[in-house]
């Protein structure tokens, strides 16, 4: 059975998280790409492409997070300020 799309729709989505403006849903577009390449590299029993990717869509999400967390932080920062 011949899976190479999974490979080609998971190279179009990563390709396609660079149109994106907003940090979080770039995050998001990679995390989810990484993904379908960790599927396809386990249907073609390639481990370097299965943790690469498992590293990948960790690191996208942690950031995606982190950064979610930071901009808060920030926010009630400048909220802190302002009401001064």
């Amino acid at each position: 059975m011949r899976l190479d799309w999974i490979g080609w729709i998971a190279t179009a989505v990563f390709a396609s998280s660079y149109l994106f403006k907003q940090p979080m849903a770039l995050r998001r577009v990679q995390a989810g790409a990484a993904l379908l390449w960790v599927i396809y590299g386990s249907i073609i029993h390639a481990f370097p492409v299965v943790v690469a990717n498992l590293v990948v869509a960790g690191m996208a999400v942690y950031s995606s997070r982190s950064w979610r967390s930071g901009k808060a932080s920030s926010e009630l920062a400048d909220t802190a300020i302002e009401s001064r």
